[in-house]
């Protein structure tokens, strides 16, 4: 019998914020590899996540998702997302099952319509609506773009993960493997540790400073007793948002630190001190050098 060709290539995730792209991606994976929270816009990067099948890899771009800039983190944010579509073998344009078809939706669309690459729909989330109506969701969005494939799914309790991945790689060009098998993520660990760090704070501040956090890791190095030294600091733009973020005489900041800790350890395989300081910068979201310093490509 002939060998069965292999297929590889880039694949990116896109959609309106919170829709759940890193959770599928995530999902996919099966590990964690880009950060979840329930605030919208958690993930400012394009995170590459690696997935390979019995005779494919995929490589995802986890991109940020798609919303009016507000600043020059958001005006970096969204080109970084159209960048991505430039880059890319396949889209995947992700929409959750319990919100309605929307100006955003319609915005992202326009963007995809001239694309020469194919775009499946995902509609996430299927576990929280009932047969019927996702099969009206289905045939609204049949209407209005006409869709490579169309795959409802969920990545919580993982009904037609499977059935992604083979649509996926159907589409997938004939190529070699572009990352060795035991790599999940290109990201630098140090811009893993900033993003768990990130997300800890995310997940006890709530609304109170949605978007407001940056962290950059300043040191990580391995100490002569075996642990490792991270030192990150946090930016804040009000010296409010400095409280909320210390906590109660510092106990959520202590508490976020012992989780990111814990689960920098599980990553690395070591022990670690985690160093975390909160730093006031005025409206650090238009400031370059800050910009820069975070990882965020300028905006040209």
């Amino acid at each position: 019998m002939a060998e069965e060709k292999f297929h590889s290539g880039f694949v990116a995730l896109v959609g309106r914020p919170n829709v759940g792209k890193s959770t599928l991606m995530n999902a996919v994976l099966g590990e964690k590899v880009s950060i979840v929270s329930a605030h919208a816009q958690t993930t400012r990067n394009k995170i590459t996540g690696v997935w390979n099948g019995k005779n494919s890899q995929v490589v995802f771009l986890d991109t940020p998702g798609m919303h009016k800039p507000q600043s020059k983190l958001g005006q970096v944010i969204r080109q970084s997302t159209v960048d991505a579509l430039e880059e890319v073998d396949v889209i995947v344009f992700i929409c959750a099952c319990d919100d309605p078809l929307g100006a955003g939706d319609r915005y992202i669309l326009s963007l995809l319509k001239d694309k020469k690459v194919p775009v499946v729909l995902v509609l996430s989330k299927i576990d929280l609506i009932k047969k019927d109506m996702l099969l009206k969701k289905i045939g609204q969005y049949s209407r209005i773009h006409p869709f490579s494939e169309i795959i409802p799914l969920s990545a919580r309790s993982g009904e037609n993960l499977k059935e992604f991945t083979t649509v996926l790689e159907r589409y997938l060009p004939e190529g070699s493997k572009y990352f060795p098998d035991d790599m999940v993520t290109d990201q630098p660990e140090r811009n893993i540790v900033q993003e768990i760090v990130r997300e800890k704070l995310l997940l006890r501040t709530r609304e109170e400073v949605p978007h407001a956090i940056g962290v950059f890791t300043e040191e990580f190095s391995e100490r002569e007793n075996g642990k490792v030294y991270i030192r990150c600091t946090i930016y804040v733009e009000r010296d409010s948002q400095k409280r909320i973020i210390i906590g109660r005489k510092g106990t959520l900041l202590k508490e976020a630190g012992q989780e990111a800790r814990e689960e920098i350890q599980n990553l690395i395989g070591a022990p670690v001190f985690l160093d975390l300081w909160v730093k006031v910068s005025r409206d650090w979201k238009n400031k370059d050098y800050i910009l820069r310093e975070l990882g965020y490509k300028e905006h040209k």
